[in-house]
């Protein structure tokens, strides 16, 4: 596994790529392997994506990616793929949206498990009525990235 780390106007981040694909975004705030830090060209430009999506310049991400997760998991990853920037789902809609509406909770904990997060777009996954619910990097990050894309946010 190689790791890059990054300083971003969010905090610093941290890339993982193995067999050519990131696998895993670290969050600011949250646990980075300790090892040794080796720039790829996969991870240059991962960082390059990351960095103009984080200033406004950038909407979709053209990357490969490998999240190692269950079959659930992966469904509800590829779902997420697909929400559009500026665009958000309930956790029920994305429920329906992998087969399954009444596995909301499933969803909440796939999303939680979510290893690439901004890349694999969780953030975009709201409560009923678009409440702001748990997200790895916190609430108050969750309003950064949605805010960043032009999303209302309900009052604090």
């Amino acid at each position: 596994m190689d790791l890059l780390c990054f300083d971003t106007p969010l905090g610093p981040m941290a890339l993982a790529e193995e067999g050519g694909a990131l696998t895993r975004l670290y969050l600011p705030g949250g646990p980075v392997p300790r090892m040794a830090s080796r720039e790829t060209p996969l991870l240059a430009e991962g960082r390059a994506q990351l960095l103009s999506y984080l200033q406004g310049g950038r909407r979709a991400f053209s990357l490969p990616l490998a999240p190692a997760g269950t079959p659930f998991q992966q469904a509800v990853w590829a779902q997420l793929a697909r929400i559009p920037y500026g665009s958000t789902l309930t956790y029920g809609q994305l429920a329906a949206r992998v087969g399954n509406p009444k596995a909301v909770r499933a969803v909440g904990q796939a999303n939680h498990r979510n290893p690439l997060p901004i890349l694999l777009p969780c953030h975009r996954v709201v409560g009923k009525g678009g409440a702001l619910t748990g997200y790895a990097g916190g609430v108050a990050l969750k309003r950064t990235l949605l805010e960043l894309e032009g999303i209302a946010c309900p009052a604090r």
